[in-house]
């Protein structure tokens, strides 16, 4: 599917879908004005018939025969209220209309920038938001099923009309950047698909080294096997992998432009399948474990666009990728592991894993002088119990960052909620035989394992996101998230990262 801009009343002899969106209280624009000339005022009488008001969401089609030779699609989609609108209703809307132009196997598109004329936003950034929900709205991940002998139908073209010839500049930037959005969530969304079977902790690191080589030798890499975490002291890592037969790796990715003014480090949760070790979970709560793994991916999906985006800040992206296996080998509740900075921690429940990995991940991030650093993570159910399946929880030591990374997510149509690191809360995490246990009583589960990986960062500002929740959509989120990964946590960072 190519995009492409022109500038409006240039004829486009080809298309066979015109589409135009309509704010709910602004029906007729220059866009629906001519849709309705052509069709000889059918659609005014149609609109009218359907009860379409543009409310948000809401589509009304017309099938017209526009020659002898050429019958088209006429697709008016609803914005809502012009002050209500926002980058995200652009999305899920761009992704509800290219899903019924597939449909109609039209190969020729044309159709406005949805939410143009909003003062909400700029060009640019509508232009951004649309080729988001177009691309991430046509994503599926059917690569197993046998049944799907004939490729998907896509269009050809969609070709955006722009007002002014000077908007083309502003709208192919946005464009542009939209595409590049999409394709790292979907980089993320792929790796967290993928079957376990297929996404072992060496085939993590083998996905870091293509990403690594299609660099053109701006990213760098290092990986660290078991012998040398053991060298490191990296007992947190080298613990939970102890029930596995696949090898356990820390990944260090570097993103090192010239000129760069600030440093900052991506840390992701790299569980490739958590079983829960020795404190096994029920059957039930195992059967989407690959996605344990998506703060990693998520981390990854960045790095894979990072090229693209010209940007001047140097990037490092770390994650330790191991499997949580039970076996005679496997540690036990009660056993005491040794993190990288020397710190103690009494494990007494193997199936809160996910901490311990990231204690030696956030202290090998430390040593790299981070200004600011950032945790993705699939940490908790208790994230997902306090606030549901499409919020990920966010806790940071740093009010700026807090504030910055919520504008960030808000941007990129992520959903995000700050939980508190509560002090008083940390006298739950006492261990009576270490510095440290895993887990602190059923209560505030999000919030005492946050508190568990602030001992880990010093006083760098840090934030620690919780995707437990978000990262996998076990029934639809919205129009561009159906079953499957999210890719949560990409474009959110993305956002931050253009931002600082």
């Amino acid at each position: 599917m190519k995009l492409q801009i022109q500038k409006r009343n240039r004829q486009i002899t080809n298309a066979d879908v015109f589409i135009a969106s309509c704010f709910e209280d602004e029906m007729f624009s220059h866009e629906t004005t001519y849709l309705n000339e052509m069709t000889g005022g059918l659609l005014a009488k149609l609109v009218k018939k359907e009860n379409f008001t543009g409310k948000a969401d809401q589509t009304v089609s017309l099938f017209f025969q526009k020659s002898l030779k050429q019958h088209v699609r006429i697709l008016l989609v609803g914005l809502g209220k012009q002050e209500e609108v926002q980058e995200e209703s652009v999305r899920q809307v761009a992704a509800t209309a290219v899903q019924m132009v597939r449909s109609w196997q039209g190969k020729h598109v044309v159709s406005d920038f949805f939410g143009m004329r909003s003062k909400k936003f700029t060009l640019d950034a509508c232009a951004k938001a649309m080729a988001e929900g177009l691309w991430l709205g046509t994503y599926d991940f059917a690569k197993y099923k046998s049944s799907l002998k004939e490729k998907k139908f896509f269009p050809e073209t969609w070709t955006f009309m722009t007002e002014h010839k000077t908007d083309i500049k502003l709208a192919s930037k946005g464009l542009s950047l939209g595409e590049m959005y999409a394709d790292a969530t979907i980089f993320a969304r792929n790796l967290v698909n993928e079957p376990a079977q297929h996404m072992r902790p060496a085939d993590l690191v083998a996905v870091t080294k293509a990403i690594v080589a299609a660099s053109s030798k701006t990213i760098s890499m290092r990986v660290f096997n078991r012998a040398q975490l053991e060298k490191k002291g990296a007992g947190g890592i080298l613990g939970v992998a102890r029930g596995s037969d696949h090898e356990p790796f820390l990944v260090h990715l570097v993103y090192k432009p010239l000129h760069a003014k600030k440093r900052m480090v991506l840390v992701g949760k790299a569980v490739t399948f958590d079983s829960g070790g020795i404190s096994l979970k029920p059957s039930d709560a195992m059967t989407t474990m690959k996605i344990d793994m998506a703060g990693a991916a998520a981390v990854l999906g960045v790095f894979s666009v990072l090229p693209d985006l010209e940007l001047n800040v140097e990037i490092h992206g770390i994650f330790a990728a191991c499997e949580n296996m039970p076996s005679g080998k496997a540690i036990v509740p009660g056993d005491i592991v040794r993190i990288m900075n020397g710190k103690t921690v009494e494990v007494l429940n193997t199936d809160a894993e996910g901490r311990v990995t990231l204690a030696d991940a956030l202290t090998y991030a430390l040593q790299q002088k981070p200004d600011v650093m950032i945790d993705l993570a699939t940490l908790t159910g208790a994230c997902v119990v306090a606030l549901g399946e499409e919020v990920a929880g966010m806790m940071s030591n740093d009010r700026t960052l807090c504030d910055e990374l919520k504008k960030a997510a808000d941007r990129a149509g992520e959903r995000v909620w700050e939980l508190p690191l509560e002090p008083g809360y940390k006298k739950l995490l006492h261990s009576e035989v270490a510095d440290l246990k895993n887990i602190a009583g059923r209560y505030g589960g999000a919030v005492t394992a946050g508190l568990f990986l602030q001992e880990f960062v010093e006083e760098v500002p840090w934030a620690h996101l919780d995707i437990a929740g978000p990262a996998f959509a076990e029934k639809p989120l919205n129009s561009y998230t159906k079953y499957g990964a999210s890719g949560f946590g990409t474009r959110t960072i993305l956002e931050y990262i253009r931002s600082m």
